[in-house]
């Protein structure tokens, strides 16, 4: 648990580090500032509204014991099923939605635990046991139970605000210090302009990565099941590379909140994936079977 925590930490100094260098030396306090405000309004926006933009996207439709539960099983089973979770996470019980995607796969929304929604693909429902669903669902709640979404939202905020501050860069030439002199050399300014923003990007998706193995780990422990969770991460796994899902093809923005990457047949290099590989996910899980 430390272990994760520790690095997340420690990414998240770093990417607050390298705001500070390429701010001080692209854009000046002035422009530093200007970034982050933009940046910071922008996700802001993002944290309080992107959950609903996201289940209207997806045309997840609600399930509850009041509306549409009618005669299937299944979604009864499910809403239960989460309900049941919730109370062993001890969280207050999320809004809980179904997609209708073939590709099996979930993910976890909303600005805090009081505003909660868990979301699961009807392809999902199809292709896992009910053990391997459980998984899934502690997994997405582990992520509620840790406001993964606050320190995603912390961490694009700087990145993007150290993306604002390489335009800033090229567009005013860089900053200068009070005697009106470049506080760094032309080249320098330049490639910091084209690396900054792809170094930012790159912390932003190790803190993601770390975050989805610290929801593996929790997930595990609140289904009291770690094998079928690393059974499911398998099977979703295999099948996202079978599957194709459009709506996620059609903003890959959002395959990030997705328990495991949902663009059929593309493969990312470790540093550049928002997800770690599930084999070594898979792995762990297994090394907390008793």
């Amino acid at each position: 648990m430390l272990g994760n925590w520790l690095k997340t930490a420690v990414l998240m100094a770093a990417i607050v580090a390298l705001f500070g260098a390429v701010g001080a030396a692209l854009g000046g306090g002035g422009g530093m500032l200007i970034a982050l405000v933009l940046a910071g309004c922008m996700n802001i926006y993002a944290y309080w509204f992107s959950d609903k933009a996201v289940l209207k996207m997806y045309g997840a439709q609600e399930v509850s014991p009041e509306n549409n539960f009618g005669d299937n099983s299944k979604f009864r089973n499910y809403y239960n099923m989460v309900k049941e979770l919730a109370e062993n996470a001890q969280l207050p019980m999320p809004k809980v939605y179904v997609m209708d995607e073939a590709q099996p796969n979930a993910f976890a929304t909303g600005r805090n635990p009081e505003h909660a929604a868990v979301a699961a693909t009807t392809g999902i429902m199809q292709v896992l046991s009910e053990r391997e669903l459980r998984g899934v669902m502690a997994h997405e709640l582990a992520h509620v139970k840790h406001r993964d979404t606050l320190i995603s939202t912390i961490s694009a905020t700087i990145a993007g605000a150290i993306s604002s501050i390489g335009t800033f860069g090229m567009l005013f030439g860089g900053g200068r210090s009070d005697d009106g002199e470049r506080s760094v050399s032309p080249v320098v300014a330049m490639l910091m302009m084209f690396l900054a923003p792809m170094a930012a990007s790159l912390i932003q998706m190790a803190i993601s990565r770390s975050r989805e193995f610290e929801a593996d780990r929790v997930g595990a422990e609140i289904s009291r099941d770690p094998k079928a969770l690393a059974s499911a991460l398998q099977k979703i796994s295999d099948y996202a590379h079978q599957i194709h899902n459009p709506t996620a093809e059609a903003h890959p923005e959002t395959g990030q909140m997705m328990i495991i990457n949902p663009l059929a047949g593309v493969s990312f290099d470790s540093l550049f994936s928002t997800h770690p590989k599930t084999e070594e996910r898979v792995a762990r899980l297994m090394a907390m079977v008793i």
